[in-house]
């Protein structure tokens, strides 16, 4: 394995968080997240991406960019640009951390989940719940 970084700058890890509110809209925001999910994919500064789906409309993704840069840059731009206003409809939480790190190996989603909960911080929604009022970052899923 190669331990060397291969990048002139460290990794950029995003990790969002993002529960729909209502079964209304969770056909508008898969076809918005399909659609985001291939645009990160085929970024040519995207080292990798994944999705998961957690509890009830909660949905994860985990992103890993070359740079800050590279990863702004996904964002203001189509379809993702167009899918972000609308999450302050469809979201009643949200919430976001960055990172970076050597490797550009994707985190597991243990760490993910941890680093939400250590340095995470809330995304504004329209229609908030009250765990995003209480500003709960938490959200680690405990092995039973």
């Amino acid at each position: 394995m190669n331990t060397h970084n291969i990048y002139p700058t460290m990794p950029l890890v995003a990790v969002t968080r993002l529960r729909i509110r209502s079964v209304h809209f969770v056909l508008s925001f898969g076809w918005y997240a399909w659609r985001s999910f291939r645009q990160a994919k085929r970024a040519p500064a995207n080292l990798g991406v994944k999705l998961r789906k957690a509890e009830g409309f909660a949905f994860w993704t985990v992103t890993a960019w070359q740079d800050e840069a590279a990863m702004s840059a996904y964002r203001i731009t189509p379809p993702h640009r167009h899918a972000m206003p609308k999450l302050l409809e469809w979201c009643d939480e949200a919430s976001v951390v960055h990172w970076n790190q050597e490797s550009a190996e994707l985190p597991d989603w243990k760490t993910a989940e941890r680093r939400m909960a250590e340095s995470g911080r809330l995304s504004k929604v329209n229609h908030p719940s009250v765990d995003q009022q209480a500003g709960r970052l938490n959200f680690i899923v405990k092995n039973t």
